[in-house]
């Protein structure tokens, strides 16, 4: 299939002769492989309407199904004329793979990697209450009891091989513990359960968990990112906090089809990354709490390529695996 792929791609150049990019005004059909509504699409929609005036108009089309893959998919199989892009993310790009037992598509070998958009960090917490009782004030805190108190504590996500649930997976390996996991049908179930008390933690997005941590339904114990939030400075990192190398976040970015001409992919990263700079665009994605994290191409497939190796071994742990 993969092979099969590059022979179109290769085809479809040679075909033109020179990137059709370029050379019509065809509209560019950027592809959410999820449904509307949600960060990753409200961003593509805000980027959308950015970069009109350098690229002309951008229809952002949704395909959501199989996790991601099935919209990731379409792109891989179109042709590398730089009018067909998608808002793929760590799931399609390096979660999936490990995941599936069959992908359509590899991750590496059937896309041209464009900028990456946006990082949206994580954040331990746990239920106030237990937190409370159990006098788990800190990381530190949380570690030692679970060393103490191995399989009491339990945790939520939405779903086996969800973020959540290789987050806290990575969690149990780097701290050393043992933490029960309990599937919910989707992130809002999951905490749900964890503000009932029906959990103990989540690892969570900072967005979804941001209105329960400041209104004290929740506490925070870190969040997952080299670098601190910048919508919540006042959390420390895992780093800081006495764990380091829990680094995971949600992140999403453009790709196109392998073979995307060198001049179409730069041009289309430098329409993008100026767009990410814009203070009106910068200071819609923070009241999601989402940070822009603009690259280069080149930054951007070694960043895919380190994911991938990543959750590898995450989702190896994890035990998790779709047929």
């Amino acid at each position: 299939m993969i092979s099969r792929r590059h022979l179109l791609a290769a085809g479809a150049l040679a075909a033109t002769g020179a990137p059709a990019f370029a050379a019509d005004h065809r509209p560019i059909r950027l592809v959410v492989p999820y449904p509307p509504g949600g960060p990753l699409d409200t961003v593509a929609r805000a980027l959308a309407e950015r970069v009109k005036d350098s690229l002309g108009q951008v229809v952002v089309d949704n395909k959501p199904g199989a996790g991601g893959n099935l919209g990731a998919d379409f792109v891989a199989r179109s042709a590398p004329d730089g009018h067909t892009i998608v808002m793929g993310a760590v799931a399609t790009h390096a979660i999936n793979p490990w995941l599936f037992a069959r992908l359509p598509y590899d991750p590496v070998r059937d896309f041209t990697p464009i900028t990456l958009v946006a990082q949206v960090p994580n954040v331990l917490v746990m239920n106030a209450e237990t937190a409370a009782r159990l006098k788990i004030a800190t990381l530190a805190d949380f570690i030692a009891y679970a060393k103490r108190h191995p399989g009491q504590l339990n945790y939520g996500s939405g779903g086996n091989g969800s973020a959540g649930h290789l987050a806290g997976e990575m969690l149990k390996s780097l701290a050393g513990v043992y933490a029960v996991h309990i599937p919910y049908g989707g992130a809002a179930p999951a905490q749900l359960a964890l503000l009932g008390g029906q959990v103990d933690f989540n690892v969570d997005n900072l967005a979804a968990a941001s209105a329960n941590i400041r209104n004290g339904k929740l506490k925070a114990l870190a969040v997952t990112t080299p670098r601190r939030a910048s919508a919540m400075p006042e959390l420390p990192t895992a780093a800081e906090a006495g764990l380091p190398g829990f680094d995971i976040s949600t992140w999403f970015g453009l790709f196109g089809p392998a073979g995307l001409p060198a001049d179409t992919t730069q041009r289309l990263n430098k329409a993008f990354t100026d767009a990410l700079a814009a203070p009106e665009l910068k200071s819609r994605m923070a009241t999601l709490m989402i940070e822009p994290a603009p690259t280069t191409p080149e930054q951007f497939a070694a960043f895919v390529k380190s994911e991938l190796a990543k959750y590898q071994k995450v989702v190896r742990l994890s035990g998790a695996r779709v047929d």
